[in-house]
Order: structure tokens, then sequence, then C-alpha cells
């Protein structure tokens, strides 16, 4: 059985990770590549910083969760192995990072809603409503 090699836009993840960030930021999705060629805002540059602190956590062994509110950050080669806690405005997600997820941002893999589950009306909805026996 042949396994299947990632490859993002003709890219391994190894080749991902030895390019640059402007060869990068040219094969990124659209939206990704102009906020990256805006420039990363103070948030993004700290949670940047954490990103590699992290990742020479992992060569010596150390196993860490990177706990983030900055939603807006593109995923990038660098990320991926990585875990992460992203924020949705009332708990955080734990999230690992795949090769899957690359030009993403990490607020897509953190839903701020819940799905809307409707179950029996309640007293006072309809006229019906009084003939619901009240459990």
């Amino acid at each position: 059985m042949v396994k299947k090699i990632f490859s993002y836009k003709g890219y391994t993840l190894e080749e991902l990770n030895a390019m640059s960030m402007d060869e990068m930021v040219k094969i990124l999705p659209s939206r990704a590549r102009r906020s990256m060629m805006r420039g990363l805002n103070d948030e993004q540059k700290k949670l940047m910083v954490r990103v590699k602190k992290v990742q020479k956590a992992l060569k010596e062994g150390k196993k860490a969760v990177i706990k983030t509110h900055c939603r807006d950050t593109p995923i990038l080669p660098e990320m991926v192995g990585l875990e992460f806690e992203i924020y949705n405005g009332r708990e955080f997600t734990r999230i690992e990072i795949k090769p899957e997820m690359i030009g993403h941002y990490l607020g897509e893999y953190s839903m701020t809603r819940k799905p809307v589950k409707h179950s029996a009306p309640g007293v006072g909805a309809t006229r019906s409503s009084l003939f619901v026996p009240i459990k």
C-alpha cells in the first residue's frame, strides 16, 4: 500500500518549511496573502515568537500548547504539528495543526456559535401549549 505524500500547490511540507516568507506569501490564498503582505500586527508577532519557542521545546522533548485569542492569523507551514488553544468567545478550543490546514485561519477551526437544537415548545408559546403537560 502506497502512503499518500502531502503537497500544497505542488510543494512538499519540507519544501514549504525551507521557503522564505516572501516565497511562501506568493503561494498562499488571496485573503491570507493580502494580510501577510500588510504585515503582522502586534498580537500576531507575539504569537509567532511563541511558535518559535514551542518548536525549540518540542526538539528538546517537551510538550507545550499555545493559548491564543488571535483568530485572524493564517496557518503557516512552521505551525504544522503544534497544538493551539483558540478562544471562541467563551472557551478555548484545542486544535492540532495538520498540513491540510495551511493557508486557512486559526479562527476557522474554533466555532463561535453552537448549532440550534430545538425541543418542545415552552409554556405560553402558543394556544396549543396550554395543553402540553409540564415536565
